[in-house]
This record gives C-alpha cells, sequence and structure tokens, in this order.
C-alpha cells in the first residue's frame, strides 16, 4: 500500500467519511424540517387524527415531522464525533436541559390523564429543543446553510401567499370558514404566515447573502406579512425594518455611519410610503379599514372575563377544557380560546402555567446570549406576535421555527471574550 507523503491515506478515507455523514445529516435535516414546516394540519388530518380533541391514540397527535427530528437526534449525536467551541457548548447543555423540564412536565401530563393535551406540548415545545440540538450537533458551515434552507421555506411561503391574496386561491388545504379571504402560504393559519414573514426579517440580517438579495429578501417578507392580514405583525414588520436599519452596525466610522443611515432611514421612509400607497391600492390593507381596535382586539381581551365563571381549584389546578369552551361559548359569546396564558392555565393549572412559560422564556434567553442584535430583534418580533393570539397554545412549527435560526445563525464566540463581554 502506498500513502501520502503528506497526509496518511487513512486519515483522509476518514475526512472523507466525515465529510460523507455531514451531507447526509444536512440533506436529512432538510427533509425533516421541510416536512414539520410545510405539512400542514389539514394534510395531517386527512391520515391521522391529527388535531381533534375527542379521540385518537398519542401516537396520532404527533406530526410526521416530529416523529423525522426525534429520529435524528441519535443518529447526529451518536455515529460521529461532535466538536462544539466557547458558547456552543452551554447552549447545548441549556437546550438539554430544556428538553429535561419538557419531558417531566409531559410525563407528569401522562400521569394526571391529560395525555391527548401532552401531544401538544411535545409537538410544539419538546420537538423545539431537539431540532436545536439536532442543528448544534452538526458543524459551522452546515448549520449557516439549514439556517438559510429555513427561511426560503419562509420566502416561498410568503411568495405562496401573495398568489393566494391575488388570485383568491389556496394552494394548500385551510379548514377554517372566513368572512375575509386571507392566505395561508406555507402556515396554518393567516396569522401564523404574517408572524413568521415578520419575524424572519431580522435573521435576513444574519444571513451572508448579497445586499441586494436581503433587501428584495425583507420586502418580499413585508409584503407577505401584508397579504396575510395579520395587523399586528404588519405594525411590527414596519418597526422592525426601521430598528434593523439605525440599529445594526454597517462597518463604517462612526461619522460615516451615522450620514450613510440617515440618508438610508430617509429613503426607507419615502419608499415605504409609497409602497403602503400600493398595497392599500391592491387591497392588501383592507383589514385595517376598521382600525386596529375591532371585535378580534376585543375578543382577545374579553377572554380573560372568563376568570368571572370559573372557581379558583380550576385556575390554580387547571380544569376541563371542554367544559371551559363551552363557558366561553355561551357566556362571553366568544368561539375560541384566543390567548395563550388562559389556555394554559385551564391546560395545566396557573402554577405550572408560570413555571412552564418561564422555562421556555429561559431557553430562549439562554439562545440569545452573545447573538448578534437582528436575532434579538427577530426573536422580540415572534414573541410579540405570537402572544396577541393563541399560536403558543396550539399545535405549531413556529417555535421551532425560531429556536432553529438562533441556533444556525449563533457564531461561536471564544470563551475568553465571553468571561470579559
Amino acid at each position: 500500500m502506498s500513502y501520502s507523503a503528506t497526509t496518511p491515506e487513512p486519515e483522509v478515507e476518514s475526512a472523507r467519511r466525515q465529510n460523507a455523514l455531514s451531507l447526509l445529516f444536512f440533506v436529512l435535516t432538510v427533509v425533516a424540517f421541510t416536512l414539520r414546516f410545510c405539512f400542514s394540519p389539514e394534510m395531517m388530518n386527512a391520515l391521522v387524527d391529527y388535531t381533534s380533541d375527542t379521540g385518537g391514540a398519542l401516537y396520532e397527535k404527533l406530526h410526521f415531522g416530529t416523529y423525522a427530528i426525534f429520529a435524528l437526534l441519535p443518529l447526529v449525536l451518536f455515529t460521529r464525533p461532535i466538536f462544539l467551541r466557547g458558547d456552543e457548548i452551554a447552549k447545548f447543555r441549556d437546550l438539554v436541559r430544556y428538553c429535561g423540564m419538557m419531558v417531566l412536565l409531559i410525563v407528569f401530563m401522562i400521569a394526571t390523564g391529560r395525555s391527548s393535551s401532552s401531544g401538544f406540548f411535545i409537538d410544539t415545545y419538546l420537538v423545539a429543543g431537539v431540532a436545536g440540538l439536532v442543528v448544534l450537533a452538526q458543524n459551522a458551515g452546515m448549520r449557516r446553510r439549514l439556517g438559510d434552507v429555513v427561511l426560503a421555506i419562509s420566502i416561498i411561503s410568503a411568495l405562496m401567499g401573495l398568489f393566494e391574496a391575488a388570485t383568491h386561491t389556496r394552494i394548500l388545504p385551510y379548514a377554517a370558514n372566513e368572512e375575509v379571504f386571507r392566505p395561508t402560504g406555507l402556515s396554518d393559519h393567516p396569522l401564523t404566515l404574517g408572524m413568521i414573514c415578520a419575524a424572519s426579517i431580522g435573521f435576513v440580517a444574519l444571513t451572508r447573502w448579497p445586499v441586494w438579495v436581503r433587501v428584495v429578501t425583507i420586502l418580499i417578507l413585508f409584503i407577505g406579512t401584508a397579504a396575510s392580514g395579520a395587523r399586528f405583525a404588519l405594525l411590527l414588520a414596519g418597526a422592525e425594518v426601521l430598528v434593523l436599519l439605525v440599529t445594526v452596525p454597517w462597518g463604517l466610522s462612526p461619522a460615516a455611519e451615522r450620514t450613510a443611515k440617515f440618508a438610508a432611514l430617509l429613503l426607507t421612509l419615502l419608499a415605504g410610503a409609497g409602497l403602503i400607497a400600493v398595497l392599500a391600492a391592491g387591497g392588501f390593507l383592507s383589514r385595517f379599514s376598521d382600525g386596529v381596535v375591532d371585535e378580534n382586539f376585543y375578543a382577545r381581551t374579553n377572554i380573560y372575563k372568563i376568570f368571572d365563571y370559573v372557581t379558583w381549584q380550576e385556575i390554580l389546578f387547571g380544569g376541563d377544557l371542554n367544559a371551559i369552551l363551552k363557558i366561553v361559548n355561551e357566556k362571553l359569546k366568544l368561539p375560541y380560546i384566543e390567548s395563550t396564558p388562559v389556555y394554559l392555565t385551564f391546560q395545566v393549572g396557573a402554577i405550572l402555567a408560570l413555571i412552564f412559560a418561564g422555562v421556555v422564556f429561559w431557553m430562549f434567553w439562554r439562545l440569545l446570549r452573545h447573538q448578534a442584535r437582528p436575532a434579538w430583534i427577530g426573536t422580540a418580533i415572534f414573541l410579540a406576535a405570537a402572544l396577541s393570539n393563541n399560536t403558543l397554545s396550539s399545535k405549531t412549527p413556529v417555535v421551532t421555527i425560531f429556536v432553529v435560526l438562533l441556533v444556525c445563525y449563533f457564531e461561536a464566540v471564544p470563551q475568553k471574550r465571553n468571561a470579559e463581554a
């Protein structure tokens, strides 16, 4: 056998094997994420009893993409060495702790006879932590490419939403009957489409795409937010663009950066005014005709009157959600519980709901440590938009999407610098 004078042949073969595994895991992760993010609940319901609260086994309550992500975890963790550095190690430990706490909550739900409800916690929250570990176990180059793929899915969803809004034709099935047509794109609800488009704008600033590509992408996402009819998300998206423009460093001298940002801000405001006029003329802003405060706004505030009709035991320790929904329908004249805090209060009780919320916010806080400013801005937009409705109390991939984006675009900082920060 002959060997290279510079690199021994066994080392070359090992490197090739590692590269092949990296590429394989990247492709498998893209497939799993695409399945979870793009295969809607209506499509799931056509195959299994996915969203029904009245029956079905626990295994039917989990998305096919959730199974795929869970299956990937042992593969990426135990089939090859994992090299982490700096703050990556801390984030890996934090995600493991988060998953452990979610598992304890799910075990409690099953032990107390709420196995059907536990599917929601697995499908929305536990899988987010597992997906973060799957991404973090891959090398930095593959992580960044995964982030680009996830953003590409958001862009495609926005473009689909624009097509649907223009033609009033849905591409994917949507079960809800709405008085006014609103597009959904690849998401499960118009508000989800708007929220994903708006919050993704911040993460576009973290890509290494050419400037003109980033500008066009932000424009597509902004228009997609408007097309979705998500009014609060559109207001947040407008503020987000301005905040990104003003606060993100441009790498110029202080004086030159101030001058450039001032000129860019004026140009953005002028272009934005023109864009708003075009969107209004195209009918994309029709939901603003009744103002921001309308019956939908009151539905999300009046829901808190439900606490006048229940006992303190139901508030502290949870209650029968079907009975609570009946009170909401009959007493408050509302069709749904459009509030995550209210839903979680009666799902697990106020005490456990507060602990659960604390764990989720702790996880996001830990992932945001030493992150670039656009990551903070995008995450803030996501949480603000999600908490304005019942997104976080439903089976949704949005938590996983933004956990993945935070991990994908995190740049490891040397431990010494971390200590000085």
